[in-house]
This record gives structure tokens, C-alpha cells and sequence, in this order.
């Protein structure tokens, strides 16, 4: 298994469904020649690089409209211009975003560039993104935001939002077999048991990239939730601590529902996010699915379900867990217009920007000062994040990348793998890490 290898592909297919920001995959060949400009450079230019082009020129793209007002507020406030820098994904078959932007910043061919937390760690370890801790707005983040993305104590990137994942729940099935919504993974396999009993089939929907969010849930839920987390990360790091003991309940807790048909772990393996399992969730024949915060707000997902719908964090020792991946936009260690790009930050990071950024995506902004008018469905699951309850799925400061590593090992798990043999595979990854 070449996890390491695939690592890149992998981050960017699962996080891409999750991020209204974030595409699918793939350029052409040569990141020059893949390269959209889509306005004109003038005197004073930030060039800003990312997967946010419209192909289509008609097309609706909420997020896109959503970035162009901050970016709007950016030109008129500083007299820059921003040049869009992208590329156009033809097949899934060439290199993927990752793998184009990795080159561009390592080749300092742009300003300011939106990166997978994967991208985050591996340019922040090689220096090649600039710290932004000076911008004033970052003392108004959420800890979150600070602690994912932090690298040699160096803040290298700030989203725009924070996209949380959840357990999309079918309320009205829940309340027909008198069932309270599960805190503790024994909740949750006793809610699975009494849906089994009664004739649901598959009880919980799964695809080929999210069951890790399972993992995380129990796994880090002591740690972020009052651990000492930089002295847990600093043993991990330092190999004092196995990652595979953090994995452990999680896997084990994932093969129980494999055991018990609680999910179609053959259907889970060769799924896509949402397509998978979309259709009987929202056919009310599968009362659980797992999905980003982004699904409860769009139509073509589960926005308007024929049933009262509830998104509620993970099952976990500390209650219903909230699981968050941290992407951002970071600027390069040499850029060319080093300062414009960071002034241009400092905008469309601040408050006011957020607000509209905000308000428009109706999306968890970074800053702990800007709160979203959620549609009712997500309230639980925003709850907790305004309460600090999380755990992160990508945090810089670890050594060993998670959210695509572990994704690729409960693939394993999903193919026939014990729960031994995937926690070899991370004792594996972990040393490779630790001779780096």
C-alpha cells in the first residue's frame, strides 16, 4: 500500500465535497500552462492562486461570490488588484491541485495561495510559507484556527471558515423507536441495534472518505477537550506516545459496525461522498449519514429533507464531538508582493469581511467575534463549536498528517484489514515520520 503517495490525491477528494472552496482534483500537466488569469495584472498586484475559476461562465458559484465581496473590500481599501491564478480540471487522471500548487509555491510563482491542511504542514515545515501571527486580525480567531494551522510556532495559514463535520440524523426515526440522540459510542450501537431490529437494513450510510471521522471523535477527544494538548502532540512527535493507541478505539469501534451490518462496508469502500448513501438517507431507509456543515445548506445535498433533520457531533467519551479539518490561505515566503499580500489579508480576514463572507455562505467564520444565523438542522452541531467543543482532523503541529492517512487506512479496514494490522500500518507511518 502506498499510502504515502497517495496521500495528496486523497486530502483533496475528501475534503473537496466538505469545502465550498475546495475542487475535486487535477491539472494539466505543467502548473504554467494550466494557469487561468482571469484579470489583468496592474502596477500593484497581489496574485492569488487557488481552485475557485468558473468553467462555466453562466455558472452559479455561492462561494466564489461570497470571496470576490471580501476581495472587493480588499481593492478599494488598499488600490490593489487581485489576479485570480487557477487552472481548469479536465479528468481526474493528470496532477491534482495539491501537486500544482506545491509547485507554484516552491517555484514562487504567486502571492497568496488556498491550501489543503496537508499542503499547510509540508510547506510550513519546508519555511516556505511567511508566518502571519503579526496580522492584527489574528487575534481574533478561534483557537481552533490557530492550533490547526500552527508549524514551528509559526501561523502559516487562516480560512476564511471553519468547516465542521457531523452525523446528519434522521429525527423523525429516531423519536418512532423512542430514541434519544447518541453522546457515547455505546449510544450510538445501541440506536444501531434497535433500527437493525426493526427492519433497517443499513443503519448508518457511509462512503469511502468519511468514516474517519469516527476515529478521530473518540480518539481525540481527550486531548482537545481538557488534555494538555501541546504536551500530547510534543510525545507524539517525539514517538514517546503511539498514534496507533489514539486509534485503537476508533477502529475498533468502526469494525463492530462493520460486524454487526451496521454499515455496508463493501458499498462504504468503492462510494463517493454523499452519492453513496444521499438517496436512502433522504428516502428515510438510512436514519444516519456523516457530512460537512456545508450539506445542510444546499439543495443539491441535504437542505431540504422531507423530515426533521438534526446534525450532531460524533459519539465520544466527552459527549457529541464535532470533527474539524482546517484548510487556509497562506502567503509565500518569498513572494513578490510579500506585503500587498499580507495587507490583503489583513482585509478579507478581518471582521467586517467575515461578516459579509459570513452571512453570505452561512458558514462557521475563523473569528471567535463573528457568529452565523445557521439554518435550525445545524444548531447542535454549532452549539458546540461556539462552546469550544472539537476535535481536529488536521493539526500542522503533528508530525504524521491525519485526515488523509487515516482515511486511506480505514479504507484498509473497509477492504478486509484488522484493526492490528491498520495500527501497524500507523506505527509504521509514525516512525517513517519521526527519521524525517
Amino acid at each position: 500500500m502506498r499510502i504515502k503517495e497517495l496521500i495528496r490525491t486523497l486530502t483533496l477528494c475528501g475534503l473537496a465535497a466538505l469545502m465550498a472552496l475546495t475542487v475535486a482534483a487535477c491539472g494539466l500537466g505543467d502548473p504554467n500552462n494550466d494557469v487561468i488569469i482571469t484579470e489583468e495584472e496592474s502596477k500593484k498586484v497581489v496574485n492569488l492562486f487557488s481552485p475557485m475559476e468558473k468553467t462555466e461562465p453562466d455558472a452559479e458559484n455561492t462561494a466564489r461570490s461570497a470571496f470576490d465581496k471580501t476581495i472587493i473590500m480588499a481593492e478599494e481599501q488598499l488600490g490593489v488588484d487581485v489576479a485570480y491564478r487557477s487552472y481548469t480540471a479536465e479528468d481526474y487522471q493528470d496532477k491534482t491541485y495539491d501537486d500544482v500548487i506545491v509547485d507554484r509555491v516552491r517555484n514562487n510563482m504567486d502571492d497568496i495561495y488556498l491550501l489543503n491542511p496537508d499542503i499547510v504542514q509540508t510547506l510550513g515545515e519546508e519555511g516556505k510559507l511567511v508566518d502571519l501571527s503579526d496580522l492584527s486580525c489574528v487575534e481574533n480567531l478561534r483557537e481552533v484556527v490557530k492550533t490547526a494551522n500552527m508549524v514551528d510556532g509559526k501561523l502559516v495559514a487562516i480560512p476564511q471558515e471553519v468547516v465542521a463535520y457531523g452525523l446528519f440524523i434522521n429525527k423523525d426515526m429516531f423519536d418512532k423507536y423512542n430514541l434519544e440522540l447518541p453522546e457515547t459510542p455505546e449510544d450510538f450501537l445501541e440506536c444501531c441495534r434497535v433500527f437493525k431490529e426493526n427492519g433497517i437494513e443499513t443503519p448508518v450510510g457511509a462512503n469511502r472518505w468519511w468514516l474517519e471521522t469516527f476515529v478521530f471523535a473518540q480518539g481525540f477527544a481527550d486531548m482537545y477537550n481538557g488534555g494538555d494538548t501541546e504536551a500530547e502532540v510534543a510525545k507524539l512527535n517525539s514517538g514517546e506516545s503511539k498514534y496507533s493507541d489514539y486509534m485503537r478505539p476508533g477502529f475498533e469501534f468502526l469494525q463492530e459496525l462493520i460486524d454487526k451490518d451496521y454499515i455496508d462496508a463493501k458499498k462504504a469502500y468503492v462510494s463517493e461522498a454523499i452519492e453513496g448513501e444521499g438517496d436512502d438517507f433522504l428516502a428515510q431507509k438510512t436514519p444516519i449519514v456523516m457530512a460537512y456543515w456545508g450539506a445542510a445548506n444546499t439543495e443539491t445535498a441535504y437542505g431540504n429533507p422531507d423530515f426533521n433533520m438534526q446534525v450532531i457531533g460524533f459519539p465520544s467519551s466527552h459527549g457529541q464531538m464535532p470533527v474539524v479539518p482546517i484548510t487556509g490561505f497562506g502567503v509565500g515566503a518569498e513572494a513578490e508582493h510579500l506585503q500587498d499580500a499580507k495587507d490583503t489579508l489583513e482585509v478579507i480576514l478581518s471582521d467586517e469581511a467575515l461578516q459579509v463572507y459570513t452571512e453570505t455562505n452561512k458558514v462557521i467564520s475563523p473569528s471567535k467575534n463573528v457568529k452565523v444565523d445557521c439554518v435550525p438542522a445545524l444548531k447542535p452541531l454549532n452549539d458546540k463549536i461556539e462552546d469550544n467543543v472539537y476535535v481536529l482532523a488536521s493539526n500542522a503541529g503533528l508530525k504524521l498528517e491525519q485526515w488523509g492517512n487515516t482515511c486511506l487506512i480505514v479504507r484498509e479496514l473497509l477492504n478486509g484489514s484488522t484493526v492490528d494490522e491498520c495500527m501497524a500500518m500507523f506505527d509504521k507511518l509514525q516512525e517513517e515520520s519521526l527519521n524525517k
